[in-house]
């Protein structure tokens, strides 16, 4: 009976911390790893049966997915950073201008250096949307202090409709843009996604595959 009593109160437990560390994360919606369909996006089999396997994670490697709007980036950025979670890991989800803005405030009082090693704690740093906005150059050299102080201490997960030759587009300093892709490709996998927008399935499926008209 005791020991039916603690195996009750570690599950409690564990379950708790769970509940908490994906409170932390801060996912703007929940996805799973279960829930992940593949067979509406182009991410080989093989490579999502790694990728769930959160070795990468372990390894301090990179992801990053890129691709067109509405072809599965965030949803496979937020399941993977859901099963890190489960596992026991911590992880922060951010989109890219959330992440600047964070490092931005850090400039008034000089502790930029301690806002990143606090987001460093986490093993996983999810950073969706980058290249939504183009950044000016000082948040530039906030996101490349970023990528270069997590080079391999900690896993990045990065989400971005722009391929990286294109980068350029939304980085205005070309030596900042080479010396962050440098660092951020070094340990990286990159998956291609493409295809068309599930949103626009999704639309499409509600109106019988006709648009409606206003």
């Amino acid at each position: 009976m005791l020991r039916a009593l603690i195996e009750v109160e570690i599950t409690a437990r564990d379950a708790s911390n769970t509940r908490l560390r994906g409170k932390q994360a801060a996912f703007p919606t929940i996805k799973t790893i279960d829930g992940f369909d593949l067979t509406a996006n182009s991410i080989p089999a093989q490579t999502w049966s790694y990728l769930s396997t959160l070795e990468w994670v372990q390894a301090r490697e990179n992801v990053t997915f890129i691709g067109p709007a509405g072809t599965g980036k965030t949803q496979a950025l937020i399941a993977l950073g859901h099963a890190a979670v489960t596992s026991g890991r911590r992880v922060r989800y951010f989109t890219a201008a959330e992440l600047v803005e964070n490092l931005y405030r850090g400039l008034a009082d000089n502790s930029v250096g301690k806002l990143i090693e606090q987001l460093l704690r986490h093993d996983l740093v999810i950073c969706d949307e980058v290249g939504f906005a183009p950044l000016d150059s000082t948040g530039s050299q906030l996101l490349f202090r970023f990528v270069a102080a997590a080079y391999e201490r900690r896993s990045l997960a990065i989400a971005s409709h722009w391929p990286f030759e294109e980068w350029g587009r939304f980085l205005p300093d070309h030596s900042t843009a080479v010396s962050l892709l440098d660092r951020l490709l070094h340990h990286n996998n990159v998956i291609a996604t493409d295809g068309e927008s599930y949103r626009m399935r999704e639309a499409r499926s509600r109106t019988g595959g006709r648009h409606k008209t206003p």
